[in-house]
């Protein structure tokens, strides 16, 4: 989706920085894409009144400090629901980054709003090169309703306008990153059917433990379409057997870590973990997975 160039690629493979005296930095991209962010002024940037929790205030001086030490090379803003469909903080998060096109974003919308197409192009016009794409939650349980209102999450995947969203999804060269159970992965692969332009990101590899083994072959299966993409976060327990098993179904180049956390002693953590989980891996499509997918899935120019 972008062309690394040459300059770029030689000096990310050239920066080496060691975290104390624990892990070091390994040479490539890094690119943090789970991250939440929540103003510290509440006054200024309120929740939602449909906000599904209530968020704990961050710091994003404290979180810029992080990202420079840490030297991740970018940050895929993930709109929150306490925020529902209210865009204005990760607007202002694009005015504060540490370098210029540090920050881009995926946005909150209804996808059942007759509205939403215009609303999404509205907000990538507002912010040129930062939006790329929208989130969509499929949670409910089998034998459970859909929501029509309320809350965005939910949704019925067989509702009309959703075809309208993707639809503008695939105009603007946007992806769709769906936090959903497995119960849902057949829904979804039917509606994505027809939009096999809008690369799908599956949030925190498939949620795994909250569906059944039946349900999750439904979520592998996915893989057998080239749009699906699978983010590696939220792993369950004793994880390597079922990293395995998403890895050979989608391959290297259609795996994305998710995060890096948002301190020193966590991000050295992750590090040794995707050493681990990945350890039948080669250096070279661990680099792909901690960073060089993503620089290409999110558009970021290298």
């Amino acid at each position: 989706m972008i062309e690394v160039s040459r300059r770029r690629a030689l000096a990310a493979l050239g920066a080496t920085a060691f975290l104390g005296n624990t892990q070091a930095r390994p040479k490539g991209y890094l690119v943090e894409n789970t991250l939440h962010m929540f103003a510290e002024d509440q006054t200024r940037f309120p929740p939602h009144k449909d906000a599904t929790y209530k968020p704990q205030a961050d710091s994003l001086d404290k979180y810029i400090a992080f990202v420079k030490e840490a030297q991740l090379d970018h940050t895929v803003l993930v709109q929150p629901e306490p925020y529902q469909d209210d865009e204005s903080y990760i607007e202002y998060c694009f005015t504060r980054e540490p370098t210029p096109g540090y920050f881009k974003a995926t946005c909150l919308y209804d996808p059942i709003d007759p509205a939403t197409p215009a609303r999404i192009e509205a907000l990538a016009k507002r912010n040129p090169n930062r939006i790329v794409g929208m989130r969509m939650h499929e949670m409910n349980p089998q034998g459970t309703p859909f929501t029509t209102s309320g809350a965005i999450k939910n949704r019925d995947m067989k509702d009309p306008a959703m075809k309208k969203v993707f639809k503008k999804l695939e105009d603007l060269g946007m992806i769709m990153q769906v936090q959903l159970i497995p119960y849902h992965a057949r829904g979804l692969g039917e509606l994505s059917s027809g939009f096999r332009n809008v690369p799908v990101l599956i949030d925190h590899f498939g949620l795994v433990t909250r569906g059944t083994p039946a349900e999750y072959d439904d979520m592998v299966n996915l893989s057998k379409r080239p749009q699906f993409y699978m983010k590696i976060s939220q792993l369950p327990p004793n994880p390597k057997p079922m990293v395995r098993r998403v890895y050979d179904a989608f391959g290297p180049d259609r795996l994305i870590w998710g995060s890096y956390g948002s301190t020193m002693e966590a991000f050295s953590k992750t590090l040794a973990q995707i050493d681990d989980v990945f350890d039948f891996a080669s250096e070279t499509e661990r680099a792909k997975i901690r960073g060089g997918n993503a620089m290409k899935f999110f558009k970021f120019r290298a």
